[in-house]
């Protein structure tokens, strides 16, 4: 059974991608003149640029600035068609997936589900900590923002205050650095204009990494001046400590500190995101399906698995490739490529990543970038790693409309030290915080 069935049958090999993230998006693309019908199913009807979720979250872009819709990029290949459901059991043995909206058939199965956040079994941490992970997430973590600012001014205790206008960042990776250096930005350069009542100077951004460098993964020179940049905009970085508790109202450390914020992020570690059907075998560390070189799933002859959710075990990389952008596009084109030999008969290419190097930018001309060009590598902080990482983000969004929309935002807000997108529409994390004596103090006269 198809309960799909407004989905044409060409004739033709059916390949199905679950999920349309880096890895998805790059491997439907391949296969625009391949002799397939590439059937691509998401929860969302778009693709998210991820990278620059914390900007949205601290109101320097606007959401449609980084999504680009499906049925836009690739409406205009043939062989492509999109459904807006969830993938929710594979049966490998009848070949079809069980999603929200029907069954459907498949002769080449692809998971591309990514990762979703790794809170090791904490639920109060689960329950109460705001994360990153989507369009969604950024809305409501800007919301959050600024929904804390506009209650701390009708308070007068100064513990409830504190609550509002201090942030936890748990994780001290890209995501975890670029959005303490937002945050400190928004405090010296935007809020003081918008909250005039309020003394910025009881507005902490605390950043707790486990480990003892930030940006593990990166440089030594990265880490360093990293540490270095965030200190100087005034950021509380505590290293080798790690969130042991967290209750919506305090976070207590490892080592015995408390700090009172009711908006932690949680950028510490992420898991993969499997489906339920296939067995157990095949899943590795992380909850990451086992591949071969091919991107196959291991026990499965036409299942396989991209980026996030997929561990390829190389001699450079034994706990498989690192979980960003990079080896997720490189694969779905490689499988794209592979796909189509596969179809004609033959031997299909090993995987082998080609590392450009990382870049993370921390504020107003202050980055870091560790670039791997011509055989070389190349360590560069400052403005000139602010302008590789700007240009390296600009060129990888999706569409033109995306690359000048962010390249025009960011001259102005680089040009105004703005961020005019400052509105609460949808939902809050945090409740209402309730000061009825010190309200009545705090009205305008």
């Amino acid at each position: 059974m198809d309960g799909l069935t407004k989905i044409d049958d060409l004739g033709q090999p059916r390949v199905v991608i679950v999920g349309g993230g880096f890895g998805g998006l790059a491997l439907a693309q391949s296969l625009a003149k391949v002799p397939v019908q590439v059937v691509l199913i998401d929860k969302h009807n778009y693709h998210a640029f991820q990278p620059l979720l914390y900007q949205v979250a601290t109101a320097g872009l606007a959401p449609d600035n980084i999504v680009a819709p499906f049925r836009k990029v690739l409406g205009k290949q043939k062989n492509f068609y999109f459904r807006l459901a969830e993938v929710q059991a594979i049966d490998a043995t009848a070949q079809v997936v069980e999603t929200t909206i029907g069954l459907l058939r498949y002769d080449y199965l692809v998971l591309a589900t990514g990762a979703t956040s790794n809170f090791f079994g904490d639920k109060m941490m689960q329950e109460y900590a705001v994360t990153l992970k989507s369009v969604s997430d950024a809305l409501e973590l800007r919301n959050t923002l600024l929904a804390n600012f506009e209650q701390a001014l009708q308070l007068g205790d100064q513990e409830q205050l504190n609550s509002l206008l201090d942030f936890v960042i748990v994780g001290g990776g890209p995501t975890g650095v670029e959005m303490a250096g937002a945050l400190s930005e928004l405090r010296a350069n935007v809020f003081p204009q918008d909250y005039r009542e309020l003394d910025l100077k009881q507005m902490d951004i605390h950043l707790v990494q486990s480990g003892p460098v930030l940006l593990k993964g990166m440089s030594a020179e990265a880490s360093a001046q990293s540490l270095a940049d965030l200190q100087a905009m005034g950021v509380q970085v505590w290293l080798n400590a790690r969130v042991k508790s967290y209750d919506g109202y305090t976070a207590t450390l490892n080592t015995g500190e408390k700090l009172v914020t009711r908006t932690l992020i949680w950028a510490a570690g992420v898991t993969g995101a499997p489906v339920a059907g296939l067995s157990a075998e095949c899943l590795g560390p992380g909850n990451r399906y086992l591949v071969d070189e091919h991107n196959r799933v291991m026990g499965y002859d036409n299942v396989f698995a991209l980026g996030d959710i997929a561990l390829m075990k190389a001699a450079a990389y034994p706990d498989g490739h690192p979980q960003v952008a990079q080896p997720a596009i490189q694969q779905g084109r490689l499988l794209g490529a592979n796909l189509a030999h596969l179809l004609a008969g033959q031997l299909m290419q090993p995987f082998e990543y080609s590392d450009k190097g990382s870049i993370a930018t921390i504020g107003r001309n202050r980055a870091v970038a560790d670039l791997k060009l011509f055989g070389r590598e190349y360590h560069l902080g400052g403005f000139p790693a602010w302008v590789a990482w700007s240009l390296v983000h600009v060129l990888a969004l999706v569409g033109y409309r995306s690359r000048i929309g962010v390249a025009f935002t960011w001259a102005w807000n680089y040009w105004s030290q703005d961020k005019g997108l400052r509105y609460i529409i949808g939902q809050v994390k945090s409740e209402p915080v309730v000061d009825a004596g010190a309200t009545a103090g705090k009205a305008i006269s």
